[in-house]
């Protein structure tokens, strides 16, 4: 099996740069441990939910991955959920709103039955939940001026270009930047995604890195930039894949394996995965590969 590190910019990023990672305190999820009586839990668990004919799920309101929208919960993993849960019967969502932080620990307390935020899938977090296979993964793209002036493809064609680069402050694209051999003095730091994108509207970098999903979503409000095709970079040697998937309570394991054979009939059909998702910037580019598996992520 090809090497899939778990590393994901999703979990190197801080609430106020709009993604981020959930920083596991002890404390805290023990006092979260003791599981609501409603919750649905165990080997009967996917029978429950439609008997009720609904399934809690948790958002984080970040988009393109899980936000309302009036009173509509849109986004990648609310609309991969609802289209995997009215297979297996349980034909409604019902969604609650969670500080990226407190996620799991909601989780583990029964506030919801599963997690539909684009979580990545890493070994720190399998160790207090556990994922479904994985549901896309995140290709590195470029947000360049419209018309791609300097004609750059990806970071070696950025490296053999001298162009400056942008990256976000705290993000796992700069190591990726950094690995590819540009210069430090050709990388500029950015707080949040806008900034990337006035920076390249206003000749201050010549290209922003940050996952194509991301920047797809970005360039909806800055007609005057372009996406370039996305491409995995390579940090070490090793392909980072950035892979993310639903969540669910540890002994839910019936549930996960039932979610998991509806999800891999959508995986498995590139026309149809684009189809549900192509709304919020996902395509064939971010179908996971079909030898990257959760269990292997979980180890590290």
């Amino acid at each position: 099996m090809a090497d899939f590190p778990h590393l994901s910019r999703r979990g190197f990023l801080n609430r106020s740069a709009a993604v981020g990672g959930l920083l596991v305190v002890p404390g805290l999820l023990t006092a979260c441990s003791k599981t609501d009586a409603g919750a649905a839990t165990g080997a009967g668990a996917l029978d429950k939910l439609r008997e009720q004919g609904f399934v809690r799920v948790a958002y984080a309101n970040e988009a393109p991955y899980g936000y309302m929208e009036g009173k509509e919960l849109k986004g990648e993993a609310p609309t991969l959920h609802r289209e995997i849960f009215k297979a297996l019967g349980v034909d409604e969502l019902k969604p609650t709103l969670s500080e990226w932080d407190g996620l799991i620990p909601g989780l583990q307390a029964g506030k919801y039955d599963v997690v539909s935020a684009g979580m990545a899938i890493t070994p720190e977090r399998c160790g207090n939940a556990i994922f479904s296979e994985p549901e896309f993964i995140s290709p590195t793209a470029l947000m360049v001026r419209k018309g791609n002036p300097k004609n750059i493809t990806d970071l070696a064609s950025a490296k053999e270009a001298g162009i400056t680069v942008g990256v976000m402050s705290g993000a796992v694209e700069g190591s990726y930047a950094k690995g590819a051999g540009i210069p430090e003095g050709k990388i500029k730091t950015l707080q949040k995604p806008q900034d990337g994108a006035d920076a390249v509207k206003g000749g201050r970098v010549d290209a922003f890195l940050l996952t194509g999903i991301s920047l797809r979503w970005l360039a909806k409000t800055n007609p005057d930039t372009e996406v370039t095709e996305p491409f995995v970079p390579q940090l070490d040697g090793k392909a980072q894949f950035s892979p993310g998937g639903a969540v669910f309570r540890k002994g839910n394991e019936d549930l996960r394996d039932s979610f998991n054979r509806e999800l891999k009939k959508i995986v498995s059909d590139s026309s149809r995965y684009v189809q549900l998702l192509e709304p919020y910037g996902f395509g064939k580019s971010e179908i996971p590969p079909e030898d990257l598996k959760t269990a292997d992520l979980c180890k590290g």
